[in-house]
C-alpha cells in the first residue's frame, strides 16, 4: 500500500493502488508469455519504491552486481535483493560508498554496458561498476545525462543493433554505430521498452512508437503501466531479468 508514497517528479497525480496491482499482474503474465519463469517477491512496506526492483542490481551472465541507490530512502532495498540473488548467482559483487548507482542507468549491448551519469548514479559508482565488469571480461563506458531521470528513461536496446532513442539520446556520439529507432518527444515515455525472447514489451497508448517497432517486425505486447508512470517508473523498472 505504501507504493503510492514513492518518489516522483512526474506531476501526473497520485497512483491508484488497486489499479497498480492489476497492471502489475498483467505485467507478470506478459513476462510468462515471453517464456520466462517469474519469481514474485513479497512486498516491503518499508520501501515504497521497491516495486522498481531493476534499480537494485545488475545481472550479467557472469555475476550479479548489487547497486548503491542514489537516494537515501532506497538504500535499504539492496539487502533483501542480495539475499534472493545469492540463490542464483555464485558471484555477487557490490558497489560501495562513495559510489552511487542505480541499474536504471545501465544498458547492456552484448558484453558492453553503457552507464548513465545522473542524479542517482555518480562517476565513482560508474567507475566501480566498470571495474567489476572488466574483472569478468566485460566492458563499460559512461554517458552523461542532461534531462532524464535514468539512462533507460530515454533509450532501450532491442537487439539486432537497434536502439530505441528519444530526446537527448538521438544525437549522442556514443550511439552513432547503432541503428536508431526514433521516438518523438510527445511519446518519449515509450522509449522505456523491453526486448525479451523476440517480444518487445511497450507501454500502451503510443501509436507512433508502436508503428516504429512494427516496421522492424518485432512481436509487440502493449501494457498499461499508467500508475507506475506516475512514479517515474517504466516497464524495465519492474523486474530483474536473467
Amino acid at each position: 500500500m505504501n507504493f503510492i508514497n514513492g518518489l516522483t517528479t512526474a506531476n501526473l497525480g497520485s497512483p491508484n493502488y488497486e489499479l497498480a496491482l492489476s497492471q502489475h499482474k498483467e505485467y507478470i503474465e506478459a513476462l510468462k508469455k515471453c517464456g520466462l519463469d517469474v519469481i514474485v517477491l513479497d512486498p516491503d512496506e518499508n520501501y515504497p519504491d521497491s516495486t522498481f526492483v531493476e534499480d537494485t542490481a545488475l545481472l550479467t551472465p557472469y555475476c550479479a552486481i548489487i547497486t548503491n541507490p542514489g537516494t537515501l530512502s532506497r538504500k535499504g532495498e539492496t539487502a533483501g535483493i542480495k539475499n534472493v540473488l545469492e540463490e542464483y548467482f555464485p558471484n555477487i559483487e557490490i558497489v560501495n560508498e562513495p559510489g552511487t548507482i542505480e541499474a536504471g542507468d545501465i544498458m547492456m549491448v552484448g558484453d558492453h554496458y553503457y552507464v548513465g551519469l545522473s542524479k542517482r548514479t555518480n562517476r565513482n559508482g560508474a567507475e566501480q561498476l566498470i571495474s567489476i565488469l572488466n574483472k569478468y571480461g566485460m566492458t563499460g563506458s559512461m554517458v552523461t545525462l542532461e534531462n532524464v531521470l535514468h539512462l533507460k528513461s530515454g533509450v532501450a536496446y532491442l537487439e539486432n543493433n537497434n536502439l530505441v532513442a528519444a530526446g537527448e539520446f538521438l544525437l549522442k556520439e556514443e550511439f552513432k554505430n547503432l541503428n536508431i529507432l526514433r521516438i518523438d518527444d510527445d511519446e518519449s515515455y515509450a522509449a522505456n521498452c523491453v526486448w525479451i525472447n523476440d517480444y518487445v514489451l511497450m507501454a500502451k497508448g503510443f501509436p507512433k512508437a508502436k508503428k516504429t517497432f512494427e516496421k522492424e517486425n518485432y512481436n509487440i505486447m502493449e501494457l498499461n503501466v499508467s500508475e507506475f508512470q506516475k512514479l517515474d517508473g517504466g516497464l524495465s523498472c519492474l523486474s530483474l531479468r536473467f
